[in-house]
This record gives structure tokens, sequence and C-alpha cells, in this order.
């Protein structure tokens, strides 16, 4: 159990780091903010299945078109979920808009293709296997012990999630992780087994809040 504490707190720190490096102002993703990112979530997804014994199981995917149904209807819920939210939030605060729009000034860098297939193929499918199939999962176990032990990995996966985007200084980026975080955590809570779907929904999600159906 040391071991595996010892390994997510590595992890975690080294989450923290790249997404410094990504999103504060002081280095602002140099080189190319999209390359860093998918480098980014080829070094989480190696500690994923590094330092997870149980590979096997945290792979396997049970009941696969129901997963990816359930995935795509989670992907657009969370879609108007977020629409709904721009239009309140740029009534209530002054600053929303201008920051929202600072979040999709970063698509400058490569074309916008290719930044869909990273997306859809590499950054999110990365973000959810570690996030959830990883961090939350470890601590589900490390706190299994405790009566509300998955509870509290829940509320600690996605506060650590949105905490690791304070360095944009973006208010709204920060929420954003913080409702996406909730959302496909508490999901993980009620059932693990539905990792597979989370993984398409955050997947496409991202392809359709970012490039496809921009807010």
């Amino acid at each position: 159990m040391r071991s595996d504490s010892g390994r997510l707190v590595f992890s975690v720190a080294i989450a923290a780091l790249l997404w410094f490096y990504m999103f504060s102002p002081w280095t602002g993703g140099a080189p190319n903010f999209w390359i860093v990112m998918s480098v980014s979530a080829v070094i989480l997804t190696s500690c994923t299945l590094a330092f997870t014994s149980d590979r096997k199981a945290l792979l396997k995917v049970e009941k696969p078109l129901f997963q990816l149904l359930g995935g795509i209807a989670l992907a657009f819920l969370l879609w108007g979920i977020f629409w709904v939210g721009d239009k309140l939030s740029a009534l209530m605060f002054n600053f929303a808009r201008p920051q929202v729009d600072a979040v999709y000034s970063m698509k400058a860098g490569l074309p916008v293709p290719v930044i869909a297939v990273l997306l859809l193929f590499l950054i999110g499918p990365a973000e959810e296997l570690f996030w959830r199939g990883y961090v939350q999962r470890t601590l589900s176990r490390l706190f299994q012990d405790r009566k509300w032990g998955a509870d509290l990995a829940f509320i600690l996966t996605a506060g650590i999630y949105a905490l690791v985007h304070i360095w944009s200084f973006n208010f709204m980026l920060v929420m954003a992780a913080l409702v996406a975080g909730l959302v496909w955590g508490l999901i993980y809570r009620i059932c693990p087994k539905a990792l597979p779907a989370l993984i398409v929904s955050h997947a496409l999600w991202d392809a359709l809040v970012f490039v496809i159906f921009p807010i």
C-alpha cells in the first residue's frame, strides 16, 4: 500500500508539472501546446500502465456497445451543460467570455483536423485513463477501509484535476475542469466498470467542445 501511495503521489506530481508547463503564463506550453499535451498524454498513460498491477482488470471492457453508446450520450449531455453554463456565466460575469475565448485561442499551432484526431484518440482517452482509471481507482483502494473512502477518492480526484489547471489563471477553465471532473468522477464512483464509456465521453467531449461544435 505504501508503494502504491508513493507511486500515486509521484504520478500526480508529474501531472501537475506537465499542466504547469502547458498552461502557465511563464511557459505557455512552449514550443507548441498540442505537442506538449500529446507528450503529456503519453507520459500519463505510461505511468498508469506501469503503476497498475492489475492492468487486465483496468482495461477490461464489458458490454462494449453499451459503453460506446453511453459514452457518446454523456459527451453530448456534457456539451449541452457547458453550452448553458457558458450563456449563464456570460450574463453574470464580464470576464467569462474573454476567458473562454482565451482557451479557444490555444487552437493555434496545428491544423484543426490534427487537433481533433489528437483529442479523440490520444489526449482525451489518456486523461480519463489516468484521472479516473489510475488516480481515483488507486485512491479508492487506499481508502477502502474508511467509511466514506470511495467518496473521498472521488472528491479528491475531481479537486486535483481542477487544481492542476490553476496555473492558467483562467477561472472559467478551472471551473470547466471541476464540473467535468465531478461528472466523470461521480459516474466512476457509482460504476467503476463504466471507465470505457468515460474514456469515450472524455475524448468525444474534448473534440466537440474544442473543434466540432465550439461553444
